[in-house]
């Protein structure tokens, strides 16, 4: 596979696809460039997925785990496979959020899917540092299934979701997940909202409501702020799931207007 060096960072890159639009894939926190892959072979062009720092198959630095770090990693691969547009979810979103502070005219099209932060810390971070207390504690199978128990009432409802984790947690690394745990929930994707005003790309909001880690709320902000923008709110998670299909053509269309 190939691998974009990043400093001292190795990162590990996936590519479907090939000619015009590129598109470079950020994934969440704790997932892997597995996660949009079932996706990105129905995106005209090319689709460049990778793994962030402490992801997947990256190499995990001891620190270095901030929302500017992440931004770079997105920024270097990006620039290795001349990618002009980008597509993040929730962790992703806010890497080219900050990427968008210092260039507003960075991409040419964006998506953002589920975005978590914008210039106001996590509420709670402390939430998240038990997961990453699991991780550092037990081997990586148990660890997984302790956390999957943590969201055990998704499961009563939606069985097959449970599997659908499982999968995308199959490339977890444990430790590089745990740092950037501990760093980037403490971490803001931008100093200041404001600045994304200056942003004149066309860019596709995708949130959902019900989500505490990923507010509907946010999506609303952040279309008043992009000059550009439409937003796209799903009631449930269910819902999300189900309108997948239908989002892939819609991201797939956005996309290929570049």
């Amino acid at each position: 596979m190939p691998e974009v060096r990043n400093g001292d960072v190795t990162l590990h890159v996936e590519i479907d696809g090939e000619g015009p639009p590129v598109t470079v894939f950020a994934h969440g926190l704790t997932n892997s460039c597995r996660e949009l892959a079932p996706f990105t072979p129905s995106v005209t062009g090319t689709a460049v997925r990778f793994c962030f720092r402490g992801h997947g198959h990256s190499s995990a630095p001891a620190t270095g785990y901030r929302f500017a770090d992440l931004a770079s990693d997105l920024d270097a691969v990006a620039r290795a496979y001349g990618a002009r547009n980008a597509v993040g979810t929730s962790l992703g979103a806010g890497a080219i959020m900050k990427l968008l502070e210092d260039d507003p005219d960075r991409f040419d099209r964006i998506v953002m899917l589920l975005p978590a932060s914008l210039d106001v810390p996590f509420r709670d971070p402390g939430r998240f540092d038990g997961i990453a207390d699991l991780l550092e504690t037990f081997p990586k199978d148990e660890a997984i299934d302790r956390i999957l128990d943590i969201t055990a009432e998704r499961y009563v409802r939606a069985p097959w979701l449970r599997e659908l984790d499982l999968a995308l947690w199959e490339d977890l690394n444990t430790v590089g997940v745990a740092r950037a745990i501990r760093e980037v929930t403490r971490d803001v994707s931008i100093s200041d909202r404001e600045l994304l005003r200056k942003v004149d790309a066309p860019v596709m909001l995708i949130c959902r409501e019900g989500d505490s880690i990923h507010p509907a709320e946010l999506g609303r902000i952040l279309v008043d702020l992009f000059p550009n923008a439409e937003l796209i709110t799903l009631g449930s998670e269910q819902e999300l799931i189900a309108s997948i299909p239908v989002l892939v053509e819609r991201v797939r269309a956005f996309l290929e207007d570049a």
